[in-house]
């Protein structure tokens, strides 16, 4: 029954998908064709518009709407100018330096903004224009763009961390904060080392000169300011001074200020901001709230104990599951966004991790990393394509490079999954756990 329950659920919201439904509403309806299976069809209706009012009633949901508002109004100008500068003045030295530089400032941008494709919009339009100067070629550039925003969304504040906390039934936000620090630099570090390999086989080198300690303290004062926000919001958290929901209103108040002090916003463009980010709530949390429907499906026909059997009848070896896991996440993550992927596997996955002993935060950071790579990977890779976009460059060019960058951002995978250290030091220093 279970098993036949997650086929009928796959086959129709992949047939809805196809179809161009959008994603909330496959859910919904798919977890509504399980529960008719087993309920009768008034009873199967209430169910669903029960379950879903309770997906959305839940207060920690608060945070996402506030991180989105807050990240929407950091994207407005100033900010990645200032990071690019920084990160500039620290890495500028070595072969590739614009690469190198691109590669840290999408981490700090994407932290910050909670967008990986607002980073590879925003930071690698400025990389671009000095890339051309130097004779760097487009589709290196743009490959390594693509490649390296999504590390901004490991790294805290984080919406996906948030969305699997809610997903996993509450686990702590502050440990998955502090477990995806290691997780988002590794991402980065694996770029940033295949960005220098590349530059130094095409002869692409640093700044020439002594290292400035002037223009570094210039450029530390100017980005100090956007990158305080992280520090404010992640200590006050872990620090236990206030909740992640009271941190991400702090952070929309700050972010606000902020721009009021760069003369970047206007009372025009911050009803515009306004909107938007409520447009975008509202699809996430109704998201969320259908999303919830498929949970209880799930629990209700135990279907996750049926997955977990059927694992583990091809093996018990908890290093094979958990590769299988990886590539059915990778090829899941290539064809949906995070947040509804996460919603889905989380209840289906977590369990079987559970049962070999697995801290529900590590498995957290291994399947935001795992469905981050879906952000650069065809067939939907939007974060792939607004790299593309904003090197003016071909998929087919990009590619090549891809492919490099691929294998170092799956190797950094490898060391989340199988070393429980990479996610869980921070939390336990920081006494989270």
């Amino acid at each position: 029954m279970a098993i036949k329950a997650l086929l009928i659920v796959l086959v129709v919201m992949l047939v809805l998908l196809f179809l161009g439904v959008p994603i909330s509403y496959a859910i919904g309806i798919s977890s509504l064709s399980a529960i008719l299976m087993v309920i009768e069809p008034d009873v199967a209706v209430l169910t669903a518009a029960q379950r879903t009012f309770v997906g959305m009633s839940k207060f920690s949901l608060t945070a996402i709407p506030f991180f989105i508002l807050a990240g929407n109004i950091m994207n407005q100008g100033g900010i990645a100018r200032r990071l690019v500068n920084f990160v500039m003045a620290i890495l500028g030295k070595l072969p590739g330096a614009l690469l190198v530089t691109n590669v840290g400032t999408n981490a700090l941008f994407g932290a910050i903004s909670g967008s990986a494709s607002a980073a590879a919009a925003a930071v690698g339009s400025m990389i671009r224009d000095g890339a051309e100067e130097q004779g760097y070629d487009p589709a290196l550039t743009a490959a390594t763009n693509a490649a390296s925003a999504p590390s901004g969304l490991l790294i805290p504040p984080s919406n996906a961390l948030i969305t699997y906390s809610l997903a996993s039934g509450g686990t702590s936000v502050a440990a998955l904060f502090m477990a995806g620090y290691v997780p988002g630099l590794i991402w980065a570090l694996m770029c940033a080392i295949v960005g220098v390999i590349l530059a130094k086989k095409k002869g692409y080198k640093g700044t020439p000169g002594k290292f400035n300690w002037k223009n570094l303290g210039i450029a530390t004062l100017q980005a100090l300011p956007s990158l305080s926000l992280i520090i404010v919001v992640i200590g006050g958290i872990v620090g236990g001074i206030f909740s992640a929901t009271e941190g991400s209103a702090i952070a929309v108040v700050y972010s606000l200020i902020l721009a009021i002090c760069y003369k970047s916003i206007n009372l025009k463009s911050l009803w515009k901001i306004i909107v938007d980010s409520a447009k975008m709530s509202g699809m996430v949390v109704f998201l969320i709230g259908v999303s919830n429907i498929l949970g209880w499906v799930m629990a209700f026909l135990q279907i996750p104990d049926a997955v977990a059997s059927l694992l583990l009848g091809l093996t018990d070896n908890k290093y094979i599951i958990l590769l299988i896991m990886n590539l059915i996440l990778l090829v899941a993550g290539t064809f949906m966004d995070v947040t509804p992927a996460i919603l889905i596997f989380t209840p289906l996955f977590l369990p079987i991790c559970k049962s070999f002993g697995m801290d529900p935060i590590q498995f957290g950071l291994i399947l935001v990393y795992n469905l981050c790579i879906g952000n650069i990977t065809p067939p939907v890779g939007n974060t792939l394509f607004v790299g593309i976009k904003i090197g003016r460059t071909t998929l087919s060019k990009v590619m090549p490079y891809m492919l490099m960058y691929y294998a170092a951002i799956i190797l950094g995978l490898l060391l989340v999954t199988y070393i429980p250290s990479v996610s869980m030091i921070l939390p336990r220093l920081a006494g989270v756990v």
